[in-house]
């Protein structure tokens, strides 16, 4: 009985940390530019991980009969100089961008990030010291340029790896589709980006962890297991949400730069860097410049997208911006 007395207002906090989720994605259904911005994004992610049904061609398709032509029924975003129609190949690009942008997320900045930051703020001390070090020494340098130097070094030593099993195994697929370039560019964009959560969540785990019902749940015995999931967790989940809601844009803004660079994703998998890199020069954007203009505002309706859905989901889950 004692034991049951002491937990309910455990259980209460626990639920009212949930019900303060449930009332701030009300706040954010009510924010029109939020959903209209949420809709936008979650239809063009789901054209590209629907590419392949939603698309009358496919990426690689080539027919120099039509090539360089401007929009047309047939080709409502024209074709590029093989012949390739553009729409199809900028809906597969949106299959790269939510590739990389959802790996990267889930495995850099959600898991290690969250995990990371729950030890380092849970248990402090010697754990506290090796994860805070380890994560200010990856941040001490600009990101995007060690990201440059992992995937050039990296990805050669993969890329001869998997040649030999291909040729060991009679397989011949999966450099061509693009699996190694997608792997490699997610682990390397998994590296630099779980500080920054890390950080952020060892901070909410520091005064959580004080609270009374942390305390009297430690007082009846229940597991460390227990406390961090149902009763750290669920009160800095706000801050999480916020932070990726702010990460997506820089996933996918890497992922293009690094195309773009050449050293990202390799043709023929299309990416809307390699489309842009491919449109900048002078004489395209003379003589074909729908080749550049359908990337470009792709990539900033889909950028523009992420900062309003970023604006919309701070002013709903941070109390101190309302």
């Amino acid at each position: 009985m004692r034991g049951e007395a002491t937990e309910a207002p455990i259980f209460l906090e626990t639920r009212k940390s949930r019900s303060y989720i449930g009332l701030s994605f009300k706040r954010l259904l009510r924010k029109k530019l939020a959903v209209i911005s949420l809709a936008i994004v979650s239809t063009m992610y789901m054209a590209g991980v629907l590419a392949p049904l939603v698309t009358p061609y496919g990426y690689d398709d080539q027919d120099y009969s039509v090539a360089n032509q401007g929009p047309s029924f047939s080709h409502p975003f024209g074709t590029d100089r093989l012949g390739r129609d553009m729409l199809t190949r900028i809906v597969f690009s949106l299959r790269t961008t939510v590739i990389i942008t959802v790996t990267s997320l889930v495995a850099g900045s959600l898991f290690l990030g969250i995990v990371l930051g729950l030890i380092s703020g849970y248990f402090g001390k010697l754990a506290d010291t090796i994860i805070m070090r380890v994560g200010e020494v990856t941040s001490a340098f600009p990101d995007i340029f060690l990201v440059l130097i992992i995937v050039a070094t990296v990805k050669p030593t993969v890329n001869g790896w998997v040649r030999t099993f291909e040729d060991a195994t009679g397989i011949d697929w999966i450099i061509r589709l693009g699996i190694v370039d997608y792997t490699v560019i997610a682990f390397a964009l998994t590296v630099f980006s779980w500080f920054g959560l890390a950080r952020l969540v060892r901070g909410q785990v520091l005064q959580v962890r004080e609270n009374e019902y942390s305390e009297a749940a430690r007082a009846i015995g229940a597991s460390t297991s227990r406390i961090l999931w149902m009763h750290v967790l669920p009160n800095v989940i706000s801050p999480v949400i916020i932070s990726i809601s702010a990460g997506l844009a820089a996933f996918a803004v890497a992922e293009v730069v690094l195309s773009w660079m050449g050293i990202g994703i390799q043709p023929p998998v299309p990416s809307l860097g390699i489309m842009i890199f491919e449109g900048s020069n002078l004489q395209v954007l003379r003589n074909d410049p729908h080749l550049t203009l359908f990337p470009v505002l792709t990539l900033t309706l889909l950028l523009f997208c992420f900062s309003l859905l970023g604006d919309g989901v701070n002013d709903a889950f941070n109390p101190r911006a309302r």
